[in-house]
């Protein structure tokens, strides 16, 4: 595949794409999708919102603030000052950004593309140690960091340049900036995820991409309109985030309510006293907010969309009875960016997680490649204008085969279409919506003094649909006893992002192995599962 003539100076990105043989096959079928090759997605969403409802409509809202399309082009603008006129970076440098869901991130990561630059938006929990191998692997030139985060970046990255006072710097900025004339496929952010084995990998993807799932889920399946106040519990530093709360409404010129803090409590009184319309969560917030006797406070959404793991058919069909509404279940993914299975409203069949949305196909293969009969278990597989391109990463051969992006998900397609969920076919533990890679939570563990041997699982759980299960081998001499497991618990946390600490420990005498020594951990499910 040819690329355009690249804006970026520092050619950082274009060198650490995958070759082109080993790209999946893309699809650009569809009008919305035929973008012109000159293009800066930053300045799109921004310009195009504003030429078509003017700069005072109402952009993003918090519990305290209120930001114009015109008050946001403004600070991504004098964000983009601060970058080059301040600092000196050039296209094609990377930006590490870290902060909760909230308008200065937002600008920040608009004034970052707007720079030609590229964005790293991380998750704000994540630890010294995680942060490390992040920026040795995207080796960003500058990090633009909520000060009430910045310890543990400056403990895991103490060499890099931070900027934690974006918002009194702007102030003494004019808001004038010319986007860098990007091409199309230039690399505008590298998406973070975490592999099963826990070593991160970043996904690469371009100015298009980034308007491309609007253009495809948002358009045609969510279908929002100009009136429409989004709101959602993923941080920006995940896409289905980014998508549902900064590129969905501003593409439609709808407006976002960000929240930092999100409890079933909290993001009810918010949806409530901000008549939010468009919520973004994962199948526990939903079933959190039923079971906090939530539903009367959601009267305003019409539109209701559950990603990140699988939606059981009983949340969807209390959540129906409870409020009227139909929840979009979906599945999406970092490497495609967004969302790429769905169905709404008369579409929807209860258990099911959809149709391939318009602009993507999708396909059911077995372990050589080859299409399996519908109602028949397989691989999911699936094309269309995103795909995965990790950077710089042998595992792009694994993920991408045959021109498919292997999603790593085993589903079954029926005759009308509709693909239903069967089951993670890798060592990936789903909860809440979060990705957890057992062997990093074990790397961690096997680190205290006290684990002579440790293997971690996901469990089934009625609430997080999974959590994350540590089978411990001690040391002799020690018990394992509640405080153990305490201290087990904490010492993940302090070294990981807390979500990912093991919320059940289980003490064993030795794992089960082969005879070569390998670890049986279908055992251990299969244990975890009470089989």
């Amino acid at each position: 595949m040819r690329l355009s003539p690249s804006a970026h100076v520092d050619s950082f990105c274009r060198d650490n794409l995958p070759p082109a043989a080993q790209w999946p096959r893309f699809r650009f079928d569809l009008p919305e999708l035929d973008y012109p090759e000159r293009l800066n997605c930053a300045e799109f969403l921004l310009d195009h919102a504003i030429g078509t409802w003017g700069p005072d409509r109402v952009c993003l809202v918090t519990p305290s603030e209120r930001w114009t399309y015109g008050e946001l082009r403004r600070r991504a603008n004098q964000v983009a000052q601060v970058l080059t006129e301040d600092f000196g970076l050039v296209p094609g440098n990377r930006v590490l950004l870290r902060g909760p869901n909230n308008p200065w991130l937002v600008a920040a990561w608009l004034g970052v593309l707007k720079t030609g630059c590229v964005a790293v938006t991380t998750m704000p929990l994540l630890r010294p140690k995680e942060i490390r191998a992040l920026c040795d692997l995207t080796k960003p030139e500058l990090a633009v960091c909520d000060h009430r985060f910045a310890d543990d970046l400056s403990t895991g990255a103490p060499e890099l340049v931070v900027l934690s006072e974006l918002d009194s710097m702007c102030e003494a900025k004019t808001g004038e900036f010319d986007a860098v004339r990007t091409a199309a496929d230039d690399v505008a952010l590298l998406a973070p995820t975490s592999g099963t084995t826990g070593k991160p990998k970043a996904t690469m993807h371009f100015h298009r991409d980034v308007l491309a799932n609007a253009d495809t889920f948002a358009r045609y399946v969510l279908k929002p309109c100009e009136d429409d106040v989004f709101t959602g519990t993923p941080p920006l530093g995940f896409t289905f985030g980014l998508g549902g709360l900064v590129v969905f409404p501003m593409r439609f010129g709808a407006s976002s309510l960000l929240l930092e803090r999100a409890s079933p409590d909290e993001l009810a009184t918010a949806v409530a006293e901000h008549g939010v319309t468009v919520l973004f969560t994962a199948p526990t917030a939903y079933k959190a907010l039923l079971a906090n006797g939530k539903a009367p406070a959601l009267r305003t959404l019409r539109r209701c969309v559950s990603a990140g793991e699988h939606l059981p058919v009983e949340v969807w069909r209390e959540f129906r009875e409870q409020t009227g509404l139909k929840i979009i279940n979906g599945i999406g993914g970092t490497e495609l960016l967004h969302i790429f299975i769905s169905a709404a409203d008369d579409d929807i069949r209860p258990g099911a997680t959809g149709k391939a949305v318009p602009g993507f196909e999708a396909v059911v293969l077995d372990d050589d490649g080859e299409p399996v009969a519908d109602g028949v278990a397989g691989r999911l597989a699936v094309r269309g204008p995103t795909g995965c391109r990790y950077l710089d990463d042998p595992r792009q051969q694994v993920y991408v085969q045959h021109g498919w992006n292997i999603t790593g998900d085993t589903y079954v397609r029926d005759s009308d279409g509709y693909f239903w969920y069967q089951a993670r076919n890798d060592d990936m533990i789903v909860s809440s919506g979060y990705n957890i890679a057992g062997p990093e939570v074990e790397n961690v563990l096997l680190a205290h003094p006290d684990v002579v041997d440790v293997a971690v699982v996901g469990a089934p759980d009625e609430r997080r649909g999974t959590v994350v299960k540590a089978y411990v081998v001690l040391r002799p001499g020690v018990r394992g006893d509640n405080a153990e497991t305490a201290e087990l618990q904490a010492f993940v946390k302090s070294n990981l992002a807390p979500y990912k600490y093991p919320r059940q420990v289980e003490y064993l005498a030795e794992l089960p192995r082969t005879s070569n020594g390998k670890l049986q951990r279908y055992v251990l499910r299969q244990r975890a599962a009470g089989r």
